[in-house]
């Protein structure tokens, strides 16, 4: 359970990571958001970030064996980046329709689940 709570969580922060990452690069469709300098658009990011890191650090407690949780440190940060690019994935399909997903993106999210895999082995 302690595993699947720190994976929702790790899911729950990366949402809120992305946006703060790449949401201003939306800003641009707004008029009054598109006249905000860089530093505006870095504190509007940061604040994004703050529930990142609510989220991020129970992520990673919850679920570390130091603390009762089934992951190992590397094991924590392989699903967390597999779960960052899933999440960048879904986001960028949404908000940036023109982008392309191309085949050399999804060989490469196979690959990421290789790493995974490896990573659990025992």
């Amino acid at each position: 359970m302690r595993g699947l709570s720190s994976i929702a969580l790790l899911v729950s922060s990366n949402v809120f990571m992305t946006l703060a990452w790449y949401g201003h690069l939306k800003f641009k469709d707004n008029p009054t958001l598109a006249k905000l300098g860089l530093f505006s658009v870095v504190l509007i990011s940061w604040g994004i970030a703050f529930f990142e890191y609510c989220l991020q650090v129970p992520a990673n407690r919850i679920g570390h064996v130091d603390y009762g949780g089934p992951f190992s440190l590397v094991q924590l940060k392989v699903v967390q980046e597999v779960v960052t690019l899933a999440v960048f994935v879904v986001f960028s399909l949404i908000a940036f329709r023109h982008e392309t997903f191309r085949w050399n993106h999804a060989l490469a999210g196979l690959f990421l689940i290789a790493a995974v895999w490896l990573v659990f082995k025992k």
